[in-house]
């Protein structure tokens, strides 16, 4: 049974913020003010021939945009089954999909008149992407990193750093995704009126979905015009990791009205789907409030959250944007998910069959391509997001894969 159609891009979010029973703006009072001041400002710069042409001249000069539309020719043979293609996010300047949207939204930091910036970072991707333009522009920056990813992802640490960004250390609780971000936004209450926090996923309060699926619709756009120019056809299948979901939704977002078009995302497994072991919201997860919206989340029966774990930083976090949660429960995207140890095994084999190196997050996506591919036949297409590279996992991947 083909699934239900969702509502797409003309009628979602509402005014208020809302994916159906998902999203909206739970915030305190102090930022519900700066809040809509960047709803309005992204309004007018959606209207603003202007700031479309300096954000497409930054995308495509200085960030690398378009990104390759790559047939995975050996890998599609190894597993056999459907074609196999790659959009290699990976090939952007800072080597993924999180500088699209950090280009974005310093751009609306300067049309705000903000001269500091803040943001939270998990694997160290959307921190080094908000260092880059930060460094372009000229802008103090101050990334919020939980200890334990500070730990494994220290590679992005020195990157972030040598840009010039002020990396704060949060040891509280987990000390990873979540802590960081509850931290940026402590700074952000104090500091509104010269800060602009570069939220970096699709999650949060209105209208940072919103905007963190706008700035990512480039992925999708070009995905469609270039499978539609290698094949002649749209694809049968797109496949994305989901932590946030960033990565996933501005791939799915322009073909959300195409019916014969199915989409899968990929979430966190961890050691299995174990309390307090994984990150797949979808799997024992419950409707509840954090960090400013309604969404899908991990939490125990007194309604805390939960302890979250994955090998890929970039994963570990407790909630999901509450797109994705509306989208999952229209039926219109299916999520299921992969363990650690299949993420590994997808990293392995993808530089093995292809000299490519993907991101630990990417690798849960490919996980998800080596346990569908098989089934499907010669003539159907996968379109999977290559979000990241992984230069920044092999020190990590290394010590599970090699000797």
């Amino acid at each position: 049974m083909p699934p239900r159609m969702a509502p797409t891009s003309s009628s979602l979010p509402d005014a208020h913020g809302h994916f159906g029973r998902f999203g909206g703006m739970f915030v305190p009072e102090t930022l519900m003010a700066p809040l809509q001041e960047l709803a309005t400002a992204y309004e007018q710069a959606k209207a603003d021939p202007a700031f479309h042409a300096e954000l497409d001249g930054l995308l495509a000069d200085y960030a690398g945009r378009p990104t390759p539309l790559y047939f995975a020719e050996r890998w599609t043979k190894t597993l056999g089954g459907a074609r196999i293609y790659l959009k290699r996010e990976d090939l952007l300047h800072t080597g993924a999909h999180k500088i699209n949207n950090a280009i974005g939204q310093i751009l609306l930091a300067k049309r705000l008149g903000k001269t500091r910036i803040i943001a939270e970072t998990g694997a160290g991707q959307h921190g080094v992407a908000t260092a880059t333009v930060c460094a372009r522009f000229g802008m103090e920056c101050v990334v919020y990193m939980g200890q334990v990813d500070m730990d494994r992802q220290a590679l992005n640490v020195a990157r972030m750093r040598l840009m010039g960004a002020e990396v704060r250390s949060v040891t509280a609780g987990q000390a990873t995704l979540k802590e960081a971000v509850n931290e940026a936004m402590r700074d952000w209450v104090a500091s509104v009126e010269h800060t602009h926090y570069i939220l970096g996923s699709a999650l949060g309060s209105h209208p940072f979905p919103m905007i963190v699926r706008d700035f990512h619709r480039v992925i999708g756009i070009e995905a469609r015009r270039q499978i539609l120019e290698k094949e002649g056809r749209l694809p049968d299948l797109l496949i994305a990791c989901v932590g946030g979901g960033s990565n996933a939704i501005g791939l799915f977002h322009p073909f959300l009205q195409d019916e014969s078009v199915r989409m899968l995302g990929i979430e966190a497994g961890g050691d299995g789907i174990i309390p307090e072991r994984h990150a797949a919201r979808f799997q024992g997860g419950k409707l509840g409030v954090l960090q400013g919206t309604k969404t899908w989340l991990l939490a125990n029966a007194d309604g805390q959250i939960e302890l979250t774990h994955s090998v890929s930083a970039g994963l570990d976090y407790a909630a999901v944007g509450p797109e994705h949660a509306y989208l999952q429960e229209s039926g219109r995207v299916q999520y299921d998910y992969a363990t650690d140890t299949e993420a590994l095994a997808a990293f392995k084999q993808l530089a093995h069959t292809e000299g490519i190196i993907p991101a630990l997050e990417s690798a849960h996506a490919l996980a998800g391509v080596i346990k569908i591919a098989p089934s499907m036949n010669p003539h159907q297409l996968i379109i999977a997001n290559l979000s990241g590279r992984g230069d920044k996992d092999v020190e990590q991947a290394s010590k599970y894969l090699l000797d």
